[in-house]
């Protein structure tokens, strides 16, 4: 199927977008509207006041979105009904007249979301949705039709009699009986699909269960254009929340001339599949851009990403990737430089986290460079091996506090030999485990230790820009006889990178003498990592800065100001002040996972990576995932010359949501991130080198023109 033909038989439907604001509210579905593909469908579920108006509410106890039972005049009328068999107690819509119900204020029903537009907008009937949002199209779908029956409200004679203005062009629901009623009155327009729930559950009029029901997709045609189906009944999960082989449903429908609609997408679901590594796009495209099958819609919380995905991500997995600015004299996209290597899939800085990431796309990888209590220099995240490795089981009688270094116990790579070293393994512990979004927990121990030398020849065979070497607490590592800065210069001599031409070296530190060590490598780029946050640099700043390093990396919080997990601001005279003087400016370090976004990037790790590049215009993007950045760069909407696109992801806004919020829910605003003094940057220049080899591990600088002497 041709890419245009594909597009315009997709579609996706949402309570508007209730990630961000509350469920079927004006600005859930308007910003629904504004945000998404222009053929974006609205859904309705559909419940009834007691004078019989349709009002769209996403939940059936309507006390779970709104605020009708905290201390108003409704707050005192709660009731009990039997459904399905089980009394259920709380507010329901057929209790209140259509009159109350439209002052009835709504509210955010996750509790991991925005609460800041609680209260803010009210229920809305049908009729306003269609008023008010004037959206293309309305998808209507009635949960509850047999309730009503029993209460003497109508859903059949409703959705007959609605206005033929209304652009309702799909009616769902999960009871069979309705949708044999609407079968023979209906217009050919609007199409019926059955709503399967969980397979265990009966269906209230035939008395059987879906999960039989689905067995007999024939029986289902005769009355119904498709079927809306939870995304496990297509792509099953295991007990460890991998993905097993798909089913035949999509396909066993479409033989049958059944439509397939999926169900349950959410960017900020704790149960997503480890497959998709926290990046929502990928459960799309899992769905419409397989060799296999594609459905022919979703339901989502989150429309802008399923509009991404259809629009922006889908057929591009075998785009080449764009140049990055680094080849093309400060044009192009930003560099893509991991974090510790792909870890967000695997361990970092083990072989296989390093694998993935030239896999992924990653133009630098990094290998911050610890040293064992022998000499050897290897690759890992910290100092301390008690978070990232098994040594806490191994060697936990060497655990000490070294206040030079941080301010905790742990076990420090320079108190083991590298023998020792080699008997522990990896331990992928993700930032966010204790909220149980765990990465990659099938390979927590999976992966290989690399040694400097064995990183240097493994990044010189693969097809990357360059490296990325991090070294940290140089000055405290001199105290205990290792000489980091001589033994990484040496590695990179002895493997050639001194003379390289293809890869680019860059050497990063909060160091400055550590990067003026490196400054007798004129093709090497220095980094000064500013590891705590700024809200701006002085001149002065910028030019003590450029006397030892020619690139920065910021925290992210340090590129964007994120007051509470909203974003307020860029700190643009921050970055401009650094590229006028032909600094470059790194971000990092981006997470996937939703906890780690503000709001304003709506659980979507690739807005806050186009934010980053159009809007904070960095030259490089520090990142545990280096899949989700190249997938982003890989697509057309990554182009901003091709202006024939129906849809582009777009960068946050600052204060686009605090500007919409109830007063009184805004959250404090913190204190201003002080400006870079030169006072902050505390350089201090290295001694000059001793001319005796015998002092050769002694952290120096040369004097102009002399050459080091030979190892003695």
């Amino acid at each position: 199927m041709a890419d245009s033909e594909w597009l315009s038989s997709s579609s996706h439907c949402s309570w508007g977008f209730s990630g961000v604001f509350p469920g079927s509210s004006q600005l859930a579905f308007s910003r629904a509207v504004s945000y998404s593909l222009p053929d974006v469908v609205l859904f309705c579920d559909l419940q009834f006041s007691s004078d019989g108006v349709g009002f769209c509410v996403s939940t059936f106890n309507i006390e779970n979105s709104t605020m009708i039972g905290k201390g108003n005049d409704f707050a005192s009328r709660p009731t009990t009904y039997k459904v399905n068999g089980k009394d259920i107690q709380g507010w329901f819509s057929l209790d209140f007249k259509s009159e109350e119900l439209h002052h009835v204020p709504l509210i955010q029903n996750t509790q991991a979301r925005s609460q800041i537009f609680d209260g803010l907008q009210y229920m809305l009937s049908l009729d306003n949705v269609v008023k008010i949002v004037q959206p293309q199209e309305i998808w209507v779908n009635v949960q509850y039709d047999s309730f009503f029956r029993e209460h003497g409200l109508c859903s059949e004679d409703y959705i007959l009699g609605m206005p033929k203005e209304f652009p309702v062009t799909w009616v769902s629901s999960p009871e069979v009986s309705l949708l044999k009623r609407l079968a023979a009155k209906i217009s050919n327009n609007t199409k019926l699909i059955f709503r399967f729930l969980p397979e265990d559950l009966v269906e209230p009029t035939t008395k059987i269960t879906y999960g039989e029901l689905l067995k007999d997709l024939k029986s289902i045609k005769a009355f119904a254009s498709g079927i809306l189906v939870p995304k496990q009944f297509i792509w099953p999960l295991n007990k460890d929340l991998y993905l097993d082989p798909a089913t035949s449903l999509v396909k066993d429908a479409h033989a049958l001339g059944l439509e397939v609609y999926a169900s349950g997408f959410s960017n900020d679901e704790s149960c997503i599949s480890h497959n998709y590594s926290y990046d929502p796009s990928l459960e799309y495209l899992q769905f419409i851009d397989n060799s296999d099958f594609s459905v022919d819609g979703v339901l989502t919380d989150y429309p802008p990403t399923a509009s991404a995905a259809i629009a922006c991500l889908a057929h591009t997995k075998c785009n080449a990737l764009p140049p990055p600015g680094i080849d093309t004299a400060g044009g192009g996209r930003p560099l893509i430089i991991t974090h510790n290597g792909a870890s967000g899939v695997f361990s970092g800085s083990t072989d296989l986290a390093y694998q993935q990431a030239v896999k992924d796309g990653a133009d630098i990888i990094d290998c911050w460079v610890r040293m064992s209590k022998d000499g050897v220099t290897f690759c890992q995240g910290s100092l301390d091996l008690n978070g990232s490795t098994t040594a806490a089981t191994s060697f936990g009688g060497k655990m000490t506090i070294v206040n030079e270094i941080q301010n905790k116990s742990g076990i420090f790579s320079f108190d083991l030999s590298w023998n020792e070293i080699q008997t522990l393994k990896p331990n992928l512990i993700g930032p966010f485990s204790e909220s149980n979004l765990n990465r990659n927990p099938a390979a927590k121990n999976c992966g290989k230790f690399m040694t400097l030398a064995g990183f240097l020849d493994y990044a010189k065979a693969s097809n990357i820009s360059g490296i990325l070497i991090g070294i940290e607490h140089a000055a405290y590592l001199e105290t205990r006889g290792l000489d980091v800065v001589a033994a990484v210069s040496n590695a990179l001599i002895k493997s050639g990178y001194d003379k390289e031409t293809k890869q680019h070296v860059l050497i990063q530190s909060e160091d400055p003498p550590v990067l003026s060590a490196f400054m007798k490598f004129p093709k090497f780029k220095r980094v000064f990592e500013i590891e705590f946050d700024i809200g701006g640099v002085s001149q002065p700043s910028v030019f003590k800065i450029k006397e030892f390093a020619n690139a920065v990396k910021l925290r992210r919080s340090s590129a964007a100001r994120v007051d509470g997990f909203y974003l307020s601001g860029f700190t643009d005279a921050l970055v401009d002040r650094l590229h006028n003087a032909n600094i470059e400016v790194y971000v990092g370090i981006l997470k996937n996972e939703y906890m780690n976004l503000a709001f304003d990037y709506w659980a979507d790790p690739m807005v806050e990576i186009v934010t980053d590049t159009w809007s904070v215009l960095a030259d490089g993007l520090v990142t545990e995932f280096p899949a989700t950045a190249a997938a982003y760069f890989r697509s057309p909407c990554s182009d901003p010359e091709k202006n024939e696109l129906t849809y582009t992801i777009r960068p946050a806004i600052p204060g686009g949501l605090l500007n919409l919020a109830t007063f009184g829910m805004l959250p404090p605003a913190p204190p201003p991130a002080p400006m870079l003094e030169p006072s902050d940057v505390h350089r201090q220049p290295l001694p000059l080198c001793p001319t005796e080899p015998m002092f050769r591990t002694f952290r120096c600088r040369l004097a102009p023109g002399a050459k080091l002497a030979a190892d003695g």
